[in-house]
């Protein structure tokens, strides 16, 4: 077992950060459907 090379340091946070981002928007798009899903039920 030997040192991580330089690939590992780069790639490897690269990928969270890509995933973080991903579930960001995913998220953040699933929340404001719900609000707008709320705010509809409230007008009815």
């Amino acid at each position: 077992m030997g040192v991580p090379t330089s690939e590992h340091v780069i790639f490897i946070p690269v990928v969270l950060l890509i995933g973080i981002v991903i579930g960001w928007v995913l998220g953040g798009n699933a929340a404001r459907q719900k609000i707008a899903e709320k705010a509809k039920r409230a007008r009815e």
